[in-house]
């Protein structure tokens, strides 16, 4: 079993990474939320990884998934735990860093964990009961709250805009914060708060 990997990134796509280890080539899948925090200047990489087989039809696919420390992976494993959700849906539904997760299921925040990709309300009901009162030690992973909001620091003002527009829709602050960041994560070329809620409702849209 591979449990941890480094080398040359050879390709960075959406999911994952193709790296070189010592002429071999190696595909690492990584959740966005974690991805998000690596450097496209970086030229090389270290994950630990989670390894299991991925069954397809009558063929076994041996799969990697990349993190950046041990608390990462630790995370990843308890959300694998319910059910419904393997490796490969965990890969996309940890689509912000994990310290949000964690806090959404701890404050049973269904609206904030049914947007997550591949996850809807009734996933969502059932991440906070197996799993709330069990994360909290995973909110506390320094440096990540920086991360899930630097697309609004980019662009505050307008995303502040676009924020108190929701409100007035009935949104809680919080909640508001998190769809305005995420649309900003999936478009940053948006330039003023009619594209920037326009995205918003086309991510919200997505997700229902």
């Amino acid at each position: 079993m591979i449990s941890r990997i480094s080398g040359k990134i050879i390709k960075r796509k959406e999911f994952s990474f193709l790296i070189d280890v010592h002429g071999l080539g190696y595909e690492v899948f990584v959740p966005v939320g974690i991805m998000k925090g690596i450097s496209k200047n970086e030229d090389e990489v270290e994950f630990v990884t989670y390894h299991y087989n991925q069954m397809d039809s009558s063929k076994t696919i041996p799969v990697l998934i990349g993190f950046l420390n041990e608390i990462e992976k630790e995370f990843f494993e308890k959300f694998i735990t319910v059910s419904g959700i393997g490796p490969k849906a965990a890969v996309k539904a940890i689509s912000v860093p994990i310290p949000e997760i964690a806090d959404a299921i701890d404050g049973a925040d269904i609206n904030f964990l049914k947007a997550l990709p591949g996850i809807g309300p009734q996933r969502a009901k059932e991440i906070v009961a197996k799993l709330q009162g069990k994360v909290g030690k995973f909110g506390l992973i320094k440096d990540k709250t920086e991360k899930v909001i630097s697309a609004i620091s980019e662009k505050s003002s307008m995303a502040e805009e676009a924020i108190a527009v929701l409100m007035q829709l009935e949104y809680r602050h919080k909640e508001a914060g998190h769809m305005v960041s995420y649309a900003l994560q999936q478009n940053p070329n948006i330039n003023n708060v009619e594209e920037l809620l326009n995205e918003v409702y086309r991510q919200k849209r997505k997700k229902e």
